[in-house]
């Protein structure tokens, strides 16, 4: 057997955890030879040369994002019987925003109980932000202005706008109203007309978008076979640039969101499966290991979107339409991550500057924090941007709101990995309940 057989024939869940921790390696070495030796400079040619090995990974993924997000919802609203869409959806938006409200609750009591920042100089947290400063600068130029509502009524507009402008823009707000539109549609013309020629030719639009989709599966697989290359390069280009810095200074608020993330999956969301569907939880969270380990290298929802799909129909045999119309909305509205590690940074804002925190402001908050990750967009360090909104609400100036963007800055890569896998576990444990209790799964996973 050759050597890429055996590649192709390995676990891509293993081929893609060796990637990534050989690119760890490889990356905190290059790190500690230019600290020791001082090569930084040919350190940082070395990765010009080698980190668009694992950009174009992130590329490809985003190539293929807007055809399965159009195709798939489209399939998925035309194919379901209208009154059995209208209730499958309203279940499923309604769990989505559920799990956040629990999702934050649970982060907001990890912050309280592991405190961030209490007790620390101030001093000492504003000369580590000065690292990141002119990042966090940059950001506060761009996003700062934003508020709550008009975070809202971005998300309001850009639900329904050019659907041309969206797909070029790549905006899935928009690309999941008009597709989801545009299937309904379909749907109403075959159940209203009498027309057999008619009825006829929509069929056809549902039998071409399944066509469609098969073909871009067929990329998706070719671009599985390189994730591990891609990986291994995205990993040894973020320890090279940070190395132990990226982890050190911030140990509390690591350990918090990340203990809180890890919680959420391997918890929360089985004791509420098995609650609701008396199934074996990790059993059905094995079947989805794939999406999750792809979601934490990626960092990206959106990007992990085409996977989660077709590990929704393959491995938990979820219906392919309930698939393709609940994981694209969820890759947008649905952050059960963001909703832990939010929390976390205003409870260090709070210790930092001195704020006392009353119960309405707690509540406040946990409103906000659901709300505000709405707009969190599915794409990598998404959060960033909402943390302009969560510490808002605490009443702290601009100065005070870029020393906490620098220091979320510094430690986001690897907070948005666990963040990305516990969105993207959300979507997918979310989709599989729901289905699951109305009865659009195979059962596979019972006969496993």
């Amino acid at each position: 057997m050759s050597l890429f057989s055996r590649y192709l024939r390995t676990s891509l869940v293993k081929r893609v955890m060796v990637g990534l921790l050989a690119g760890a390696a490889v990356g905190a070495g290059l790190w500690y030879a230019s600290a020791a030796f001082g090569i930084k400079e040919q350190v940082q040619q070395v990765m010009r040369v080698c980190s668009p090995f694992g950009t174009v990974f992130i590329s490809l993924l985003k190539m293929i994002v807007v055809p399965t997000v159009f195709f798939s919802l489209v399939r998925g609203a035309s194919s379901l019987p209208l009154r059995k869409l209208g209730r499958a959806g309203g279940k499923i938006v309604g769990w989505y925003f559920a799990s956040m409200c629990v999702s934050s609750l649970l982060g907001m009591g990890l912050a309280l109980w592991i405190n961030p920042g209490a007790g620390a100089s101030l001093a000492g947290w504003q000369e580590l932000a000065q690292n990141f400063g002119s990042q966090a600068q940059a950001i506060v130029h761009a996003d700062g202005a934003k508020s709550l509502a008009a975070i809202l009524e971005n998300l309001l507009l850009d639900f329904f706008q050019n659907p041309f402008r969206a797909l070029a823009d790549g905006n899935f707000l928009g690309i999941i109203g008009f597709a989801i539109l545009f299937g309904i549609s379909i749907r109403l013309v075959i159940e209203t007309t009498e027309d057999g020629a008619v009825h006829a030719t929509m069929q056809s639009l549902i039998v071409l978008c399944d066509a469609c989709m098969l073909a871009v599966n067929r990329i998706i697989g070719m671009v599985m076979d390189y994730s591990p290359i891609g990986v291994f390069f995205l990993s040894a280009s973020i320890f090279s640039v940070y190395g132990p810095a990226i982890i050190g200074p911030y140990v509390t608020v690591l350990l918090g969101v990340a203990s809180g993330i890890l919680l959420l999956i391997f918890v929360v969301y089985p004791a509420v499966l098995a609650l609701l569907l008396r199934q074996n939880p990790y059993r059905i969270l094995g079947a989805v290991k794939e999406a999750m380990v792809l979601a934490f290298v990626t960092r990206s929802s959106a990007a992990t979107l085409p996977v989660s799909i077709r590990v929704s129909e393959e491995r938990l045999g979820v219906n392919r339409e309930m698939a393709s119309f609940a994981l694209p909305l969820g890759a947008t509205v649905n952050m059960d991550g963001v909703c832990i590690h939010l929390p976390m940074f205003a409870i260090l804002a709070a210790n930092m500057f001195g704020i006392t925190l009353s119960f309405s402001d707690l509540a406040l908050m946990m409103v906000t924090t659901v709300l505000a990750a709405v707009g969190a967009g599915g794409v990598p360090g998404g959060s960033l941007m909402l943390l302009f909104i969560i510490l808002g609400t605490l009443g702290l100036d601009a100065t005070q709101i870029a020393v906490i963007v620098a220091l979320a800055v510094g430690i986001n890569p690897v907070l948005d990995m666990f963040e990305t896998m516990g969105n993207v576990t959300g979507d997918l444990l979310c989709t599989y309940t729901v289905a699951a209790r109305e009865g659009l799964t195979d059962g596979r996973v019972q006969r496993s």
